[in-house]
């Protein structure tokens, strides 16, 4: 019985593409967020001078509450801070915050999401 000489290949090619897809996987959740790190960090970089205490009574109308926020649009806001107006379909204008993140890595505003999203707040979803 002889098998089609690609049929090998096939298998060898699928397997491999199976492989890169775990790797990418593995890579993308290689850093599980450390709420207990982000309040470290939310600490040290005095977040709560604006946001408010638990980050949910900002001391100003403008600045938005934070806390109970989901860490996905924190951690997003926080990146698009961090690229400022060098990138203006991604990047956020905001002087005081975009100095705030400039020495974070991406793992400290994944940290800082899980954090605050751990937080009671006064969001409330709209149903």
């Amino acid at each position: 019985m002889n098998k089609h000489p690609h049929a090998l290949h096939t298998v060898v090619k699928a397997a491999c593409a199976a492989l890169a897809l775990a790797g990418f996987v593995v890579a993308s959740n290689a850093h599980a967020a450390d709420a207990g790190n982000g309040k470290v960090l939310s600490e040290s970089h005095n977040c709560a001078a604006c946001h408010g205490p638990n980050l949910n009574k900002p001391v100003s109308p403008e600045y938005p509450k934070l806390a109970g926020q989901h860490a996905d649009y924190i951690y997003w806001a926080l990146r698009q801070y961090q690229m400022g107006t060098g990138n203006p379909h991604l990047g956020r204008n905001n002087a005081i915050m975009q100095a705030q993140v400039q020495s974070l890595s991406q793992s400290d505003m994944k940290d800082i999401a899980a954090y605050i999203e751990s937080l009671d707040g006064d969001l409330v979803q709209k149903k």
